[in-house]
């Protein structure tokens, strides 16, 4: 017995190494995605050129005059209170980062975990549970959701983030669920149960591994919108408190709008737009590579 579980296992690896070696390939012949990859990557190293201390640290200085023009000394302009709209927008890109890596891996991992754990355990408590939960929390909209936790945890800085992820992990959940039902009746499986293998080494060893292609697109999906809600929010002033954003970079200029200035509000807007297009851009192509039909 032993010896068939490990031919089943040993067929099933190379299944799915088979099968990440045509998504990748696949992914790079692909123009649109690996356009958006570099665009991404761009983004990335300006982040980590903040997080490092290279750039971006005088985004709260006032040094120059209110409302200064585009120049060499200040390349964006300068906002009311004579900040240098540059070092915000470059700021900014570290605190988008930062909230949706946060939310896409937290909440990916606690749909893995809650999916799996209702997919194999389809039809008892476990399971009933765990949809009773996604049926909840589904039927919070997701803004009232986020004022009622952020007026709940006053003060507390991470308040956004809880909310995000208590509300993204639903559909990542969901999808992980279906999937595990249909693996729970693979041999692989089957051959490691008549074993005697603890069911969670086989959830957690087995078959959350096969799940990977599910999660690496939802926590793609999951990191824009993280970074579109963080920017509502935070133009709501439910968002970033100490700190700025692209969202709140937009909330103070509609003011300066009012009085004809928009280096503020078009900034933040193009540099929204550039990271949110280019995932999108290399979210679809991994979508499609990734798909099994596509990739068998």
């Amino acid at each position: 017995m032993s010896g068939a579980v490990e031919i089943a296992a040993t067929t099933e690896r190379r299944s799915r190494g088979s099968l990440w070696s045509k998504a990748v390939y696949k992914l790079s012949r692909d123009r649109f995605g690996m356009v958006g990859l570099a665009v991404v990557g761009i983004y990335l190293i300006v982040a980590l050129g903040v997080w490092f201390g290279v750039w971006g640290q005088g985004w709260s200085d006032v040094t120059g005059p209110m409302w200064a023009a585009p120049s060499d000394e200040y390349r964006f302009g300068t906002n009311v209170i004579g900040q240098d709209i540059f070092e915000r927008a470059i700021y900014s890109t570290k605190v988008a980062f930062e909230v949706g890596l946060v939310v896409a891996v937290l909440s990916t991992v606690i749909g893995a975990i809650l999916g799996a754990l209702a997919g194999y355990f389809s039809g008892t408590w476990i399971d009933e549970i765990v949809l009773w939960l996604k049926g909840v929390l589904d039927s919070i909209p997701f803004y009232l959701f986020v004022a009622a936790l952020a007026f709940a945890l006053q003060g507390f800085a991470y308040s956004m983030h809880v909310a995000m992820i208590a509300t993204f992990w639903t559909t990542t959940g969901r999808l992980v669920r279906g999937e595990v039902i249909k693996l729970r009746g693979f041999e692989f499986v089957e051959a490691a149960r008549a074993l005697g293998v603890p069911e969670l080494t086989i959830i957690f060893r087995h078959i959350i591994p096969n799940t990977f292609h599910i999660l690496l697109v939802q926590a793609t999906i999951v990191f824009v919108a993280a970074i579109k809600s963080e920017v509502i929010l935070s133009f709501l002033g439910l968002g970033v408190k100490d700190g700025v954003s692209w969202g709140l970079m937009i909330a103070e200029s509609t003011q300066e709008v009012l009085a004809g200035q928009f280096n503020n509000f078009i900034w933040a807007s193009v540099f929204l737009f550039g990271l949110v297009m280019a995932f999108n851009l290399f979210s679809d192509a991994l979508q499609d590579a990734l798909d099994p039909r596509s990739v068998t």
